[in-house]
C-alpha cells in the first residue's frame, strides 16, 4: 500500500511531468550561478571592510543591518538553489 505522499507525488508527476536538463542548460545555470556567487563574495568583502570602518568610527549599528540584511537575502537565495 502507497502513504498518500507517494500517491500525491504519482499525480503531480501526471499532471506536470519533470523535465530534464540538458547538459548545456546545465552549463549556462553553473555559469550564471558562478557568476552571482562571486559577485556575492565581492559584496561581503566590501561590508567586511565597511563595518570594520564603521565599528572604529563608533556608528555601526545602522550600517551594519543594512547591509548584511540585503547580503543576507542574497546568500540565502544561494543556499536554497544549492
Amino acid at each position: 500500500m502507497k502513504s498518500a505522499y507517494e500517491l500525491a507525488m504519482e499525480r503531480l508527476e501526471k499532471a506536470s511531468p519533470s523535465i530534464s536538463l540538458t547538459e548545456d542548460q546545465k552549463r549556462e545555470i553553473a555559469e550564471v550561478d558562478s557568476v552571482y556567487r562571486a559577485k556575492i563574495a565581492q559584496r561581503e568583502v566590501f561590508l567586511k571592510d565597511q563595518i570594520r570602518k564603521a565599528q572604529i568610527a563608533g556608528n555601526s549599528r545602522g550600517t551594519i543591518t543594512r547591509e548584511t540584511a540585503r547580503l543576507g537575502s542574497a546568500s540565502l537565495a544561494g543556499r536554497v538553489r544549492s
